[in-house]
């Protein structure tokens, strides 16, 4: 076991075996692949040939309304149930029983023994897993030092809160350092210095080589968090691609302009000013284009107006994405 000493910040950063950074020359790996997959339940189709590909070391979100078909998604790759028809595949190959313990599976519905002992209980999963006593004890004693919760070891998990309690589900998640990691609603029972800690942990466990599937509602999360994203609505994906493509494919014809000094350019009948706020000797605002235009003509109108420091797309954040395609999507439905 290696580990180094950061002063500044009073912790230590352990080498994780097990979770090495991977290197594939250039070249995309896809860790897990669903293909097509649908699953009915009596009369209700929970998803209908639904189709992802996760990239290795990588963080894909799982996104859509309640009732989408994400939860049965994820207890398919879990092998809690099977698909009707379609295929998944793990490392190339089709999964098999064998692969669950490759898998880390954080559900929405938690699952402690109330009247167990928190520290009695990590080891017994962890066990669970095929850690022996000793190496479990050593990464257990890692996680629960590296998130403050040392002095929870020998109390009843009863004792603990909501939040307390998916801290201590997160750890027993993560410790036999599975290839792949599934998150359901992680934040779930967090106050925000939780909810950071968490995603810095998330975040840090993808820097070690882990690939992540991360099912949320939370859209500020996956546009901290996510590298890909697949949108499933009424058991369909509606949309899928990387963040950074999805939310510049999705701009309007809105521009954030910044100036040198207070400036305050009006409308004209092209373009609207949206909003205008002024702070630290710099003055931001947002504009709206009543059609497509040339960029450039836009940047030259900015100009005569003041000194610009930058000009940019404003992109949709992907909660306003995530509600125009949905509530589009029901509108179509209805239609037909």
């Amino acid at each position: 076991m290696h580990f180094r000493q950061n002063v500044s910040a009073f912790f230590y950063i352990f080498e994780i075996p097990g979770l090495n950074t991977l290197f594939n020359c250039g070249k995309t790996m896809i860790l897990f692949e669903a293909k097509e997959v649908t699953k009915r339940f009596a009369t209700q189709t929970a998803l209908d040939r639904v189709s992802i590909s996760v990239p290795e070391q990588s963080i894909y979100g799982l996104l859509g309304p309640n009732g989408a078909g994400k939860t049965t998604l994820i207890r398919i790759i879990n092998q809690i149930t099977a698909p009707d028809s379609g295929s998944i595949y793990l490392n190339g190959r089709p999964i098999n029983p064998a692969d669950v313990n490759s898998i880390g599976y954080l559900p929405e519905e938690r699952g402690l023994y109330r009247k167990m002992k928190v520290g009695e209980q990590a080891l017994y999963l962890a066990q669970l897993k095929g850690l022996s006593h000793a190496e479990a004890m050593r990464r257990l004693k890692y996680w629960f030092r590296k998130l403050a919760i040392i002095d929870w070891w020998d109390k009843k998990v009863e004792e603990l809160s909501k939040g307390m309690q998916q801290k201590v589900q997160f750890v027993t998640t993560v410790l036999h350092e599975p290839k792949l990691l599934i998150f359901d609603e992680p934040f779930t029972g967090f106050d925000p210095i939780n909810v950071k800690q968490i995603k810095d942990e998330i975040l840090f466990l993808r820097e070690r080589g882990a690939t992540i599937i991360f099912s949320t509602h939370n859209m500020s999360s996956v546009e901290e968090l996510c590298d890909n994203i697949t949108l499933i609505n009424k058991a369909e994906a509606i949309l899928e691609g990387s963040v950074e493509k999805i939310r510049h494919d999705w701009a309007g014809n809105e521009f954030e302009v910044v100036f040198a000094g207070e400036v305050n350019p009006s409308s004209n009948g092209h373009l609207t000013v949206l909003s205008s706020t002024f702070d630290d000797g710099k003055s931001r605002v947002l504009l709206k284009a009543s059609e497509p235009v040339d960029n450039n003509a836009i940047l030259r109108a900015m100009t005569d107006a003041g000194q610009v420091l930058s000009f940019n797309p404003a992109l949709p954040s992907m909660n306003e994405i995530f509600i125009r395609v949905v509530e589009t999507k029901n509108q179509e439905a209805v239609k037909n």
